[in-house]
């Protein structure tokens, strides 16, 4: 078993002050793979005050220091590749070659954007007489989920190092042996003690004490929208900037006359890849009334050829999902649907043939669903697609927005059919057959799905603060 008992504060690997022993779960094997140290409010104080210290100095440093240092830490991240790779397959349940291909690969991307960047950032500008500078907001508070670990952690940390900022990272208690290794990089490239600090811990103890902290200058909070709201109210006394991706429920609109065998396979992909534990998958796919039969079966082919497996072997397969109160949500929701009136295509409930132990879900397509389904409304984060027609394009635009979040769509069709209609949609991210976003572009949603912006220079500024000087000397 992996042990990572202890914290990194102020530059050095400290015991827990307070804190409680808990397991890691491996989700493909249903045993303890790793073992850690929940930490403690008390923990959360000893690394604000590290930070706290080293901002001081750390917020000092000249942009080409910062850029050395990037590229140090960029380098030390290769060298762990597989290292992490591992870590993010069998404590989160990635297949090992989507974690080595896909998993890790974006955390580094967000460290190599973030670079340019930072190289190309305005950092002030003269607006008549006044001087308008970027500075670095302070302390950061970073909290951050299992479902794409390194991408979130990274898409913190660099931009918060490039900036000038210190931090506190308290990753997923389900998948943190990857932010443990990550320290060691950020250790080894030489960021100085007290810049990044890592506590590991549960929300409702670490998370809510540095989501509290009067020391924390800015939460910047990836997860859940139950858990975004609690992050805020706790922020909200010490009116401290709060910066949140959160939830999304992705519509797929297939506009009329598309290619089905074309255009779908690779948007419907974004409902298998990572076992549909995405906040981008685009799993409500709605298409013109005329083509529901024949969408209705390419997609049947396509979760139908989706194979399941072991994570810890090389393939193109998906893995089981994170944990056991993911499995029991998803299967609930499948059960919610089918009890709802919708019809069920391919999949369903309970485990795939020959699987009777791990959190393997078989890949679903349902049909014939509608609004006033839970699983219309509810994030279901496994890899379930639903089908429901629309007669016209308004209709269709009206059933895309229809959702309390707004994190990303995707539209499957003519490219210069569905330019028209991005404008329209209510989300951070309009994918056009395909279903991700591009390095350096802006990352983040609208509505219940966030606030804030990560990325490229996106993400720099939204970990400043913006000053103007007046009355300077000419």
């Amino acid at each position: 078993m992996n042990s990572h008992l202890q914290h990194y504060i102020d530059g050095q690997w400290v015991d827990s002050d307070g804190g409680r022993r808990a397991e890691v779960i491996n989700p493909a094997t249903e045993q303890p793979v790793t073992e850690i140290t929940l930490g403690s409010a008390a923990d959360a104080d000893k690394a604000v005050a590290a930070a706290r210290r080293a901002f001081e100095t750390f917020s000092r440093t000249t942009v080409a220091e910062r850029t050395q240092l990037l590229e140090r830490v960029i380098e030390e991240y290769k060298a762990r590749i597989p290292d992490l790779a591992q870590a993010v397959s069998e404590e989160m349940g990635a297949p090992i070659g989507f974690a080595q291909a896909a998993q890790v690969p974006a955390g580094l991307g967000y460290f190599m954007t973030t670079l340019k960047a930072l190289g190309e950032f305005e950092w002030e500008e003269r607006i008549g007489k006044a001087r308008v500078v970027h500075e670095p907001i302070g302390v950061v508070a970073m909290i951050t989920p299992w479902n794409w670990p390194l991408n979130q952690i990274c898409a913190k940390v660099a931009p918060a190092l490039a900036a000038g900022d210190t931090m506190i990272l308290k990753p997923s208690e389900e998948c943190p042996s990857c932010a443990v290794i990550l320290a060691e990089v950020l250790d080894k490239a030489g960021v100085p003690a007290g810049v990044f600090n890592l506590v590991n811990g549960d929300g409702p103890g670490v998370g809510a004490a540095l989501s509290a902290h009067k020391g924390v200058d800015m939460v910047s909070f990836t997860g859940s929208t139950r858990a975004g709201v609690a992050v805020a109210q706790a922020a909200a006394p010490t009116v401290k900037r709060v910066h949140q991706e959160l939830g999304g429920k992705a519509p797929n609109l297939v506009l009329e006359g598309a290619d089905l065998g074309q255009v779908l396979p690779p948007t419907v992909q974004g409902v298998l890849a990572n076992s549909g534990q995405s906040c981008i998958a685009p799993t409500r796919l709605l298409v013109h009334a005329s083509q529901l039969d024949e969408a209705t079966q390419v997609v049947k082919g396509i979760m139908e050829s989706a194979q399941v497996g072991d994570p810890a072997t090389m393939g193109q397969h998906i893995g089981p999902v994170v944990n056991k109160a993911q499995f029991d949500k998803i299967q609930e929701l499948i059960q919610s649907a089918i009890d709802e009136g919708a019809t069920l295509v391919t999949g369903g409930p309970g485990r795939p043939d020959g699987r009777n132990a791990g959190y393997y879900i078989k890949p679903t397509v349902l049909a014939d669903v509608t609004p006033e389904m839970r699983i219309w409304r509810e994030e279901t984060f496994g890899p379930v697609a639903t089908l429901t027609p629309y007669a016209d394009a308004e209709e269709a635009v009206s059933l895309a927005n229809d959702t309390d979040y707004g994190l990303s769509a995707t539209i499957s069709g003519d490219p210069a059919a569905a330019a028209k209609v991005a404008p329209r949609l209510r989300a951070g991210l309009v994918s056009i057959n395909t279903w991700g976003g591009g390095g350096g572009t802006p990352f983040g949603g609208y509505k219940q799905s966030g606030n804030g912006r990560e990325g490229g220079k996106f993400g720099l500024v939204d970990f400043m603060e913006v000053k103007t000087i007046v009355g300077e000397a000419a």
